[in-house]
């Protein structure tokens, strides 16, 4: 796979948008794992190779477990993540296939029960930004760095 074009050059506002928004994300007192895993989760959704990369290795320089990381992909299949990993990894998955149906309201009011308002917000801020940088990456054929 060749890179189309590097869209920063393009159009330098782009990046300063979305730089502005990740530091948005950084600011919210979601784990920073756990910020990692609703990352890693929607970019195999959507099947970005290049974020996916990045943000295993930014998780396992957190602390992030390569069990875990292995087992995300079929979280609701394990026993690794916690109650509210569980609920925001569902949050995730349905807000990137949004197109599907929307949030079902059991999902968001199990939610509610245990993140409150303010953590949804963030969930759901998260899940906007690295579902707009796979956008980027995938359209632009941006290709992961081996190690």
């Amino acid at each position: 796979m060749k890179e189309r074009m590097k869209i920063n050059n393009a159009e330098p506002g782009i990046y300063q948008a979305m730089a502005a928004s990740d530091k948005v994300v950084e600011s919210f007192e979601l784990d920073a794992r756990l910020k990692e895993l609703i990352r890693i989760r929607v970019s195999q959704i959507n099947g970005c190779g290049y974020c996916i990369n990045t943000h295993t290795k930014d998780a396992l320089k957190l602390g992030e477990t390569t069990q875990r990381l292995f087992a995300v992909s079929a979280w609701w299949e394990t026993p690794f993540f916690t109650e509210e990993e569980q609920i925001v990894l569902n949050l995730t998955e349905q807000l990137t296939n949004i197109s599907e149906g929307g949030m079902e309201d059991e999902v968001y009011h199990n939610a509610l029960n245990v993140l409150g308002e303010k953590k949804i917000a963030q969930v759901i801020f998260t899940v906007v930004t690295i579902n707009s940088w796979n956008r980027i990456a995938i359209s632009m054929h941006m290709v992961a760095e081996k190690d």
